[in-house]
């Protein structure tokens, strides 16, 4: 497997990708998403593919320097997305790009990955236990509509 940087040569895999994940999102928020991605000096997208050359799948990751639950260090390397294609899923795609998430995090300084997934997205969860993630906060987020 390699690890290839998104740039704007890749930028449409990327973003097919992005968009199975991210299902619940147009095209044109993602591909601004997806941009501003690119234009940060805090958050990278990488793709990974087999010797073949074809493309299994990416990880987004980021330098997040505010509260992160269970951090105990500043800045902290954050899964932002993980994405493997259905046909590559349980052959160690995930962790092969959460292993190169670990040693981005150590060339950026950090001593910490974090990540998150929904509650109630069970697969999510186990793929982060699997790889070494430990589970230290579960959030529950409101909202109330309010006028003036």
């Amino acid at each position: 497997m390699k690890i290839i940087k998104i740039t704007r040569s890749n930028f449409n895999e990327w973003l097919d990708l992005a968009l199975k994940l991210w299902a619940d999102q147009s095209s044109q928020e993602m591909q601004e998403s997806l941009a501003n991605i690119l234009k940060s000096e805090r958050e990278a997208g990488f793709l990974v593919r087999n010797a073949n050359g074809k493309t299994m799948g990416f990880i987004n990751l980021s330098l997040r320097y505010d509260y992160v639950a269970g951090a105990t260090n500043s800045p902290v390397a954050y899964v932002e997305g993980i994405y493997v294609k259905d046909e590559y899923r349980n052959q160690g795609v995930g962790k092969y790009l959460i292993e190169f998430a670990s040693r981005w995090a150590l060339e950026h300084g950090c001593t910490e990955l974090a990540s998150d997934a929904l509650i109630e997205n069970t697969a999510s969860y186990d793929f982060h236990t699997k790889v070494g993630f430990q589970e230290v906060e579960r959030v529950v987020t409101f909202i109330k509509q309010i006028s003036l």
